[in-house]
């Protein structure tokens, strides 16, 4: 998935800096979130320090997408020099080709490719290699759940440069890659499209009537006189895959009146404003922060206690249940109203109950309704 920069900032003074926040170049319909309508990626190129034939500059990326994680294997940051720039040192970042540095005889620079790639490094890097915000591999958690984790950054030191402002000339044409799906099923929604470059091993699902690696269940539990109770539960069926800093984003209308979580974090994103109806959820540190793989432990459980709105609430035409859902950024396709199922409003015990089944990445989302 390739990304471009839809809006360009510069800063002139002691030192320069750009900003980058990238748009997707897709139709409107395609890169636009309607739960996270402000989310980006921005890029800053902040210019530190001025070098005999260049200087040192600090490039951070941040993850403001309010739900979306840039997963494994991570971002790629490519750009195009003005000039006849090269990198002389890196730290807390590499470029995947060092290009044609043949006649540099003595220092030989990092990388002389006009158009470098830049990656993030892995865990575990050198210490001498290393720099603030890098060596997560690529991973950018999203900005509600982690924003401690939501920025990477690196250290340029640029040769055959401009030593000034006036004789600096910016990068142009910042693409930014990153994984997901593929096809017109944007993992990064509101800034990305185009084709995963992911090298994983393919998903290796627990065999199910389903055949998804991921289900999440929601559960009209109780019915009580001002309150009602939902249980939800995310199991997971991969045998290969762990989901650390999971997600669940749900939108429903009574949000506005939840009154009690239990066992996972809570966020409302109110991408309307004033109107209150998606709640993003995720695990508690050290508790059930990470999804492990399927068996007996491969799941995670919530309850959650709504207070009832005069006027507003109802069992009939599948009200309780929600209007959509994602698992990490994935959007599961839900059934039309007439699917759901219906329950008189006055009954005191549930046992209706919901059922999201997720395909593998990038393909459709299936749907099974199950009556309990």
């Amino acid at each position: 998935m390739a990304v471009r920069p839809g809006l360009l900032f510069l800063r002139l003074g002691a030192s320069i800096a750009l900003l980058l926040a990238l748009s997707a170049l897709v139709p409107s319909s395609d890169a636009y979130d309607p739960l996270d309508p402000g989310g980006n990626i921005t890029i800053k190129w902040d210019v530190m320090q001025w070098n005999p034939d260049g200087y040192t500059a600090v490039v951070s990326l941040y993850n403001y997408q309010q739900y979306r994680h840039i997963q494994p294997p991570g971002w790629k940051l490519s750009w195009v020099w003005q000039k006849k720039e090269i990198i002389w040192k890196m730290f807390g970042g590499q470029t995947t080709e060092q290009g044609d540095c043949s006649k540099f005889k003595v220092d030989i620079p990092h990388c002389c490719k006009r158009n470098p790639e830049v990656v993030d490094l892995l865990p575990g890097a050198p210490y001498s290699t290393q720099f603030a915000n890098c060596c997560k591999g690529g991973v950018l958690n999203s900005w509600a759940q982690d924003s401690a984790n939501a920025v990477a950054s690196f250290q340029v030191v640029v040769g055959q440069a401009g030593t000034s402002n006036k004789t600096v000339k910016v990068p142009s044409s910042f693409t930014l890659r990153a994984p997901g799906p593929g096809g017109n099923s944007p993992y990064l929604a509101s800034v990305v499209n185009g084709e995963s470059t992911s090298s994983l091993a393919p998903d290796l699902v627990e065999c199910t009537s389903h055949m998804c690696p991921i289900r999440v269940h929601w559960h009209v539990k109780v019915n009580y006189k001002d309150y009602w109770r939902v249980k939800i539960t995310v199991t997971n069926f991969n045998y290969r895959m762990n989901y650390s800093q999971w997600n669940l984003v749900a939108q429903h209308p009574n949000f506005d009146n939840l009154t009690t979580i239990f066992s996972f974090n809570y966020k409302p994103l109110s991408p309307y404003g004033t109107i209150n109806d998606t709640a993003m959820m995720w695990g508690i540190k050290y508790y059930n922060d990470m999804l492990v793989t399927a068996g007996p432990d491969g799941n995670v459980q919530s309850e959650l206690l709504f207070r009832k709105e005069p006027g507003a609430f109802t069992f009939q035409r599948g009200w309780a249940f929600p209007r959509r859902v994602y698992f990490n950024g994935d959007n599961c396709v839900m059934p039309p109203p007439d699917a759901y199922p219906w329950l008189p409003n006055a009954s005191p015990r549930l046992s209706a109950s919901l059922t999201l089944t997720l395909i593998t990445v990038g393909t459709a989302m299936a749907l099974l309704l199950v009556h309990a």
